[in-house]
């Protein structure tokens, strides 16, 4: 699914002569191709009119035309320098967007290369066509949302008393990959009782046992694009205090989900979470915006914090994710992935998010 097209689009809308994109998920995002390690220079140059050229390893060119035959290729061998090459591709061009992620050492070898060409940040060129996803682009996403739910179910089925932390992440990674997944999104966590109340908590080697909350955030990364949900589930049996606190952030999950539309912008979705944990008492166990947005990367843009006056435009595709975290006690979180759509919003994962007890085992 190459964007190049579009991206060319926008170069000339916004007035420049050419682009040139340089990280891994923009070079996939207008080329269709993904490098990983990405620590070699490649790099994409978009011109305000003519064909793209691709500058990479000598050793990619083979896969690079086969994704993306449109595209002139200037290949380099390591020691080469991949900056006079850049030059070369760009030839004449005076003004060129650049990424602001773009690192002060390429950045300065790029204008010892080009000294007489202007640069200018693109990153809102570039923000504002990858956040509105395509038919195509959510056909793969929905793709990964259920690979996604396939996760929390096959880490619920391993559920038992003994089992470790890591040992369930393990189970989870070898059941998807079997599935034809090469990547997850992000490091799966899976975080037992205590250890899940801290929200980026670190998984290890505690071990299950009755009367745990089972927290699984997890998420693939398929066809070049992500999927990322939470589920917290219990073991064994539930107690008064875990099942009032589950049934907050539910509510407040729920609400947000509500909330969300087109007529709406992010900080509406942040507000109308934190106003039901906040009147059930739990406000400040609530640490961390509702959510993100979600394409290529796992993270992106829009954030989807209270201040945020983003509008919900269709074709957004981002996540709803409260919680409540009491340290080294409870941590509840629940998310779901979901694309705005004209009067409302599409929820993508769907693995159930009703109390769960999972029998003992």
């Amino acid at each position: 699914m190459k964007k190049w097209k579009d991206l060319q689009t926008a170069v000339n809308e916004y007035g420049l002569e050419a682009l040139l994109v340089q990280t891994r998920s923009n070079v996939f995002y207008a080329s269709g191709f993904d490098a990983d390690p990405h620590e070699r220079l490649i790099g994409v140059v978009i011109p305000a009119h003519g064909v793209p050229s691709v500058i990479c390893p000598a050793m990619e060119k083979n896969q690079i035309h086969h994704v993306f035959p449109e595209a002139g290729i200037f290949t380099y061998e390591d020691g080469d320098d991949p900056w006079a090459l850049t030059a070369k591709a760009c030839g004449s061009i005076k003004k060129l967007g650049l990424e602001s992620s773009i690192s002060w050492g390429r950045l300065t070898a790029l204008t010892d290369a080009l000294p007489d060409t202007a640069f200018t940040e693109a990153d809102e060129l570039i923000l504002s066509l990858r956040q509105r996803k395509t038919p195509e682009e959510l056909a793969v996403l929905r793709e990964a949302a259920a690979f996604a739910d396939q996760g929390v179910e096959e880490g619920v089925r391993l559920l038992r008393t003994g089992i470790t932390e890591m040992e369930v992440i393990a189970g989870i990674e070898h059941y998807l990959k079997k599935q034809g997944v090469r990547e997850m999104s992000f490091q799966p966590m899976v975080l037992f009782g205590g250890g899940a109340g801290d929200p980026h908590g670190v998984p290890g080697t505690r071990e299950l046992k009755p009367g745990d909350n089972v927290l699984m955030d997890l998420g693939v990364k398929w066809k070049g694009y992500c999927s990322d949900i939470t589920r917290t589930v219990f073991y064994g049996h539930v107690e008064e205090k875990q099942e009032q606190i589950y049934q907050t952030v539910l509510a407040a999950q729920l609400k947000a989900v509500e909330t969300a539309s087109d007529a709406s912008v992010c900080g509406e979705i942040d507000t109308a979470a934190r106003q039901v944990i906040n009147g059930a008492g739990y406000g400040s166990f609530f640490p961390h915006r509702i959510g993100h947005g979600m394409g290529i990367d796992v993270h992106e843009a829009p954030s989807m914090d209270a201040s945020s006056q983003v509008p919900l435009e269709p074709g957004l595709v981002f996540t709803i994710e409260p919680g409540i975290y009491i340290p080294d006690e409870i941590g509840i979180r629940i998310e779901d992935d979901l694309v705005i759509k004209g009067g409302g919003a599409e929820v993508l994962t769907a693995y159930p998010k009703e109390l769960q007890v999972v029998p003992v085992r």
